[in-house]
């Protein structure tokens, strides 16, 4: 037969079968459960190269298990609140809901034209008021519980646009529409108590093995345990008390001068009149600048002094109090102690304003002049000016200090975080909104449930400008008090859209339930996730707060789970080479065809690989590349470029090698099909045992049905599994010379090319359920067992040698296995194909290598 290999006409034949007959929906098997999930996507309206290495990792994963007959979970849907449909709005003027659906309808036809195996009845899209309406719902419930609170707290605020902006909006500190200077805004904010399980947080994750550990120890940073000394230092004159957290009590005698923050709230009542004015512009300089965690370190030292002096509670010495710029009210108490001596950036600032340099910490055997250091010294050493501590390791006084602390009523041991409540107040229109109402005479006043979901009105004008846009929607934020009837007002922030993606694999586990956000029996049955796959740009926030929602739901008693993912896989990112015109820029592919520039004709510069990104114009089309070799070419070559957590370099040689691939195995079978149709696959216990090379095609059959097995359950190795069943299609290609129908030869023969069906089905989906058919089978592949290994099949009463003449293959001759050389000398000699080439030739050197090769060299 000559069947041409029509990939657009199986891909989409096969596509419509599985919807036509919903082929991977959940409860179809009988087999213990398995949850597979990618973390879904954001509707932005096309999918990219690195969706599909995303979804098709996924997808091999679940199409493995299913036919291992587990009952698996595999579902898809849309994190479609969001701040791109809002500025799509206001730049396009389109309704956010109309982009958003619009995008998700692209998407959807996108994904299934990559033959994924979803189960779409449980599709959702968290834009929708049958989903948001448990956000509120939780919210509620966390509002009860005393895990959710308002207070004041800044955002970003470009005075030009008069609007609040989110991070993203803010580039380099400047709006990224009108690129004014964007300055902090106090505004009251909704927060969830996420430090309240700071500690299991930290805990768990010493638990979690099928995590990878850069991510674990990305959480742990974030977190930030830091156990130390909460200590107080009296006003001179005030009646104040300005309290630190150290992580270095051992250093408290060496602080000459103490550090606030912009914001502390002790600024105002200890500035002395003479300071005021100066201090007062410093402050209004530093929110002006807009710094944060993120580029405190960068600037230089600075700050004021406010003409106050604390007391230091172990020494008796007055210490200056300075606003300094390096001090941030997130960490600690917004409040440092200075110890010039021994930690740099108070250093820094001490050489500036001429502060003293007091060591308490000596290294051993040395004596340091503070007056005379240029760097602060850090390291362990001997306690000095500390008394009754000198002679010490600092190490061995820190226990000590606090106790003398303790005694001293002054401090105490204490444990802080780094990690700080997560505020969700969003001053957005395109979210969920935050179910509250303000009443005058009720104060707030949470939505009853049974009003529940409070809906987002479709009637609002989107202008950039002004607070939340929902301000201006007279009809939702005017509405009755709930306790009194009298008029109140809904709050107008809508929540941060990590909310939305916090608990949406919960609901999956019951996507249609009306009654509760999920049932009880459903979480329990499902969670925690088996495999859960995603970028490593989600290891902090998105994670952490889907694991903070899974142990404040399980303490609400909606379930009994830990943690939401057993095993986390993040992939790598899918890179190519950037192509640059010296006139016109970067280039896209189609721009630089043929090596030169589309626009003038010079030639194109070819730069380094680096990530796919829309603004190095070096991104590829998936929709090109499925169209050109189709879906399962796409899939193959995405899976076996790199290990799925490595960045994949993209080639199009390489997806043009995938698909030359997929057109051998498709003439394997189809160049076969009269012999292999007719004949059914070997099977020891009626066909009796094997010899020669069909023992030889046997063992490597069962070898890769083992290896591949191994790659995929146990290591993720997709690329070295797709290796092994090339490797395997290359000896099926070898051994087929025609065997006689019915044939144990035949036999074989079918029962390789069932294996590489098969093995290669949750890579390329498509070819193999129409291989398969074309086999006779009344089966579909996805709903076909796993081969299994045979024990008896793996092992060797021979092996198969290579025999080189001259370092030229010439033959290949079966010889018993563990044979020494002598015995192989005398096969190999005698084989009819090396006296071909030896015949009448002195023999100068017989290279053995055992069980594998022969070099025979002659004159």
């Amino acid at each position: 037969m000559n069947e041409r290999y029509d990939h657009e006409e199986i891909e989409a034949r096969w596509q419509a079968l599985w919807e036509k007959e919903n082929a991977f929906a959940t409860g179809k098997r009988e087999g213990e459960k398995y949850y597979v999930l990618e973390m879904f996507p954001y509707p932005s309206g096309k999918i990219h190269m690195g969706h599909v290495r995303n979804y098709s990792i996924g997808d091999v994963i679940a199409r493995f298990f299913m036919m291992n007959g587990r009952d698996v979970l595999h579902p898809m849907g849309w994190d479609s609140f969001g701040l791109p449909a809002e500025n799509a709005a206001i730049q396009n003027n389109i309704p956010p809901a109309r982009w958003t659906f619009e995008n998700i309808a692209n998407m959807k036809k996108q994904l299934k034209r990559m033959g994924l195996g979803y189960d779409w009845e449980r599709e959702l899209a968290t834009c929708t008021p049958e989903y948001y309406r448990w956000n509120q719902w939780i919210f509620l419930k966390f509002l009860e519980k005393g895990l959710a609170y308002k207070k004041r707290s800044s955002v970003n605020w470009c005075p030009e646009c008069a609007t609040v902006l989110a991070n993203e909006q803010v580039e380099d500190g400047l709006c990224w529409r009108c690129e004014s200077i964007v300055t902090p805004r106090e505004l009251e904010q909704w927060f969830f108590r996420i430090t309240d399980y700071a500690e299991e947080l930290l805990d768990h994750t010493y638990k979690m093995d099928g995590w990878p550990e850069r991510v674990l120890t990305m959480q742990r940073n974030w977190i930030g345990k830091s156990v130390g000394a909460e200590v107080s230092f009296a006003v001179e004159g005030s009646g104040e008390n300005i309290k630190i957290f150290t992580t270095r009590p051992d250093t408290l005698c060496g602080v000459t001068f103490m550090s606030l923050a912009a914001g502390h709230p002790a600024i105002d009542k200890i500035t002395t009149p003479g300071r005021k004015a100066e201090v007062d512009g410093f402050i209004a300089r530093l929110k002006a600048e807009g710094l944060t965690p993120r580029n405190i370190d960068e600037v230089a030292k600075e700050g004021v002094f406010t003409g106050a002096y604390c007391v230091n509670p172990l020494t008796g010495e007055r210490v200056p109090v300075y606003v300094a710029n390096f001090v941030l009210m997130g960490y600690g108490t917004g409040a440092v102690m200075a110890v010039p001596a021994h930690d740099q950036r108070d250093f820094e600032f001490a050489r500036e304003y001429g502060l003293p340099v007091k060591v308490v910490i000596n290294p051993p055997g040395a004596i340091l002049d503070g007056a005379a250091m240029e760097a602060a010294f850090v390291d362990e050493g001997v306690m000095t000016g500390s008394a009754p501590f000198d002679g010490m390791r600092n190490t061995e006084a820190v226990e000590g200090i606090i106790g003398l602390l303790e005694e001293k009523k002054a401090g105490k041991r204490a444990i802080n975080y780094r990690l700080r409540d997560w505020g969700i107040s969003r001053q957005r229109y395109w979210g969920c909104p935050i179910p509250v109402i303000y009443c005058e005479k009720c104060g707030t006043v949470p939505v009853p449930l049974e009003h529940l979901p409070v809906v987002l009105p479709d009637n609002v004008e989107l202008t950039g400008k002004g607070l939340s846009p929902l301000e201006s929607a007279v009809d939702f934020i005017n509405t009755d008090c709930p306790q009194c009837n009298g008029p109140a007002r809904r709050e107008s922030d809508t929540m941060d859209t990590f909310v939305d993606s916090s608990w949406y694999f919960l609901r999956y586990t019951s996507p249609k339930e009306e009654k509760l956000p999920f049932r009880k029996e459903d979480a329990e049955r499902w969670l925690p996730v088996d495999q859960y796959i995603g970028g490593i740009e989600h290891a902090v926030m998105h994670l952490l707060y889907a694991r903070f929602f899974t142990k404040a739901t399980r303490d609400l008693g909606l379930h009994s789970i830990d943690e939401p993912f057993r095993n986390l896989l993040t992939q790598g990112m899918v890179r190519k080479e950037i192509v640059r015109c010296a006139t016109h820029g970067y280039l896209s592919p189609e721009e630089s065809a043929g090596g030169r520039c589309a626009h003038c004709g010079s030639q194109a510069d070819v730069g380094p690989v680096e990530k796919m990104s829309k603004s190095k114009r070096n991104t590829i089309d998936p929709d090109r590349i499925i169209r050109e070799y189709g879906a399962d070419t796409t899939r193959l070559f995405s899976l076996f470029a790199a290990p799925p957590d490595k960045d994949l370099d993209w080639s199009e040689d390489g997806v043009e090698g995938s698909y030359r691939f997929l057109g051998r195995v498709w003439r394997l079978v189809v160049d076969n099909i009269g012999l292999l149709g007719s004949t059914s696959p070997y099977r020891a216990d009626k066909d009796g045992p094997l010899s020669g090379e069909s023992r030889e095609m046997h063992h490597i059959t069962h070898k890769t049905i083992k290896k591949v097995t191994e790659d995929i359950e146990k290591r993720f190795h997709f690329n070295t599994a797709i290796s092994s069943i090339m490797e395997l299609v290359n000896s099926a290609y070898q051994f087929n010379r025609k065997p006689a129908p019915g044939s144990v030869e035949a036999r074989v023969l079918r029962e390789a090319a069932e294996a590489v069906i098969l093995l290669l089905s949750p890579f390329a989906p498509h070819i193999c359920e129409e291989l398969w058919a074309k086999l006779g089978s009344k089966t579909k592949v996805c709903r076909t067992p796993w081969p299994v290994v045979s024990a008896d099949a793996l092992t060797r009463d021979e092996v198969t040698v290579v025999v080189q003449v001259n370092g030229k293959m010439r033959s290949k001759v079966l010889v018993p296995a563990g044979s020494g050389e002598e015995a192989v000398r005398v096969l190999v000699m005698d084989d009819e194909k090396t006296r071909e080439w030896t015949d009448g030739k002195s023999v100068k050197k017989f290279i053995y290598v055992p069980g594998k090769i022969v070099n025979v060299v002659v004159a």
